[in-house]
């Protein structure tokens, strides 16, 4: 009897080391989590993780990209991309997750191992024409209808050239999706 009394003692005792080394961990207060990441000491215009300009275009790399609320697996999906190759743009960055708009302005934080660096554009005006050099008079190649998505070759001033499809040429920059009204792309 002496004998459990002393290891229920001593197992008593070392509970309480236990519990008074845990005990001021737990007195802090809990994290909260928050739709939006703290705020970043960075400039506006350049992403604080990547050090690359804001906003700017990418690309789902799959066929599905959940776009949640925050970013983290925590938050809810309020959205699913479901289009390869869809044109996405960057807003915002935190950590591994980059905010992105379609372009409707639907979009949420998505990891960035589901987008690419791959430049693609959606068309926005229905058969929206190709022609084969950057002008209102060269040679028509081919039409677009709205919703398709091309991957962009070159652009410069207001023309793109876009391949889709099996199709190459050039497309004018107020007829697609994806690409800045001043962007270059080499």
């Amino acid at each position: 009897m002496q004998r459990h009394r002393q290891r229920f003692i001593c197992g008593l005792a070392f509970g309480l080391v236990l519990l008074a080394q845990t005990a001021p961990a737990q007195e802090s207060a809990p994290a909260t989590a928050s739709d939006a990441p703290p705020a970043a000491t960075c400039q506006p215009d350049v992403g604080c993780v990547t050090n690359l300009p804001l906003p700017r275009f990418v690309s789902l790399k799959g066929s599905e990209g959940n776009a949640r609320r925050g970013p983290g697996l925590t938050h809810r999906i309020d959205w699913v991309f479901t289009r390869e190759g869809m044109p996405l743009m960057i807003t915002a960055e935190y950590e591994n997750w980059r905010r992105v708009e379609d372009s409707e302005g639907a979009g949420g934080w998505v990891h960035y191992a589901l987008l690419s660096g791959v430049r693609t554009v959606l068309v926005t005006r229905d058969m929206a024409e190709i022609r084969d050099a950057p002008n209102e008079s060269a040679l028509l190649v081919a039409q677009a209808e709205v919703g398709v998505i091309g991957r962009v070759l070159t652009c410069r001033d207001d023309w793109c050239r876009i391949a889709m499809d099996g199709q190459r040429g050039w497309m004018h920059k107020s007829t697609i999706w994806g690409v800045g009204a001043d962007e270059t792309v080499e």
